[in-house]
């Protein structure tokens, strides 16, 4: 691509690069420049103006946005849809509620292809509603070299999803304490259930108690259960772990490195999933809960090595109202 000021004689065909002000009225950059355009230029005492012309190899923005943006999301199977290019850029957006999963390294190796060449995404596992913008493809320049885009395409083929949710309804299982907070939450767990197109089916609150904890456990009808307890959970052999083992249920995770959210563990109930959340899924704030959550309703596995991840940002913002902030009182 050839780039700079031409005298405007010489300007028809060519990418206006900057905009101009012509008898009061705006000549946009990024117009291909016709033959009235070019008298309206000259006849307004325009004797120069800064273009793009493209080589022959060379592909318009437009173009190599679309083309980038197709082959990231090649069809509506992705939960994934496109905007028209414009300005060399396509915005893609989630349609319906999800959790986006991308090929991270293959991303990466597209935007090292050419500078000119972009393309910016939400954080891996972001979670989305329906419209939610999950990337953008940007052209910087007026075009870019053909073959460049044909291996951005190649290395970023199908390399952007979103998992839609496989759960549908959600079982949440309260227990209760002397002065404890009672089912203070429900309306923050069922808002988040909500946000993933789904529906709280039920909401039992049961003593604290492993036999009571274990036998609502076990009544439990929804394709996920969720066990908020009245006391905090603080070993794997608590009463929340152990109630899930004996309503035939196993516990695959204690803990997580996420603040807030540490206390969270993770389960099965014969094939549904079952995640025991931490105290501070009361509040609406992010917290580990929510990663995990999100991840389990649109049946993406959740490992071991998955969770010791999270610790890498997961130091998170305070909630207000935890009992024990981080710079809190003393034990």
């Amino acid at each position: 691509m050839k780039f700079g000021p031409v005298p405007v004689d010489e300007a028809e065909g060519a990418i206006l690069a900057h905009s101009v002000s012509v008898d009061g009225q705006r000549m946009r950059k990024g117009v291909v420049l016709q033959p009235d355009d070019v008298a309206a230029l000259r006849a307004a005492g325009i004797q120069d103006v800064t273009v793009a012309r493209l080589d022959p190899d060379d592909m318009h923005e437009d173009a190599a946005a679309g083309a980038l943006a197709d082959a990231l999301v090649p069809d509506p199977s992705t939960g994934l849809r496109l905007s028209k290019p414009f300005t060399g850029r396509v915005n893609i957006t989630a349609d319906g509620p999800g959790v986006v999963v991308m090929d991270q390294d293959r991303l990466v190796a597209v935007n090292a292809i050419d500078p000119m060449i972009t393309l910016a995404t939400v954080p891996s596992y972001q979670q989305m509603t329906e419209g939610g913008m999950v990337g953008t493809v940007k052209i910087i320049s007026y075009g870019v070299a053909r073959a460049d885009i044909d291996r951005a395409c190649a290395l970023g083929a199908g390399a952007l999803r979103l998992a839609r949710p496989v759960c549908s309804t959600a079982s949440l299982i309260i227990t209760d304490i002397p002065g404890g907070p009672g089912d203070k939450g429900r309306k923050a767990i069922e808002a988040r259930i909500d946000m993933l197109g789904m529906s709280l089916s039920e909401c039992r609150v049961v003593p604290h108690r492993e036999a009571e904890l274990a036998e609502a456990i076990g009544a439990a009808k929804g394709d996920l259960v969720m066990v908020l307890t009245g006391s905090a959970t603080s070993d794997v052999c608590d009463v929340a772990p152990q109630a899930l083992r004996r309503a035939g249920g196993r516990v695959e995770r204690f803990g997580m490195p996420v603040d807030p959210g540490n206390l969270l563990f993770l389960g099965t109930l014969g094939e549904r999933p079952f995640i025991g959340l931490p105290g501070c899924a009361r509040s609406p704030a992010l917290n580990g809960a929510d990663w995990v959550l999100s991840r389990v309703v649109c049946g993406l596995q959740v490992s071991a090595a998955d969770i010791a991840a999270m610790g890498v940002g997961g130091l998170l913002k305070e909630i207000p109202t935890r009992p024990m902030p981080r710079a809190g009182r003393k034990r």
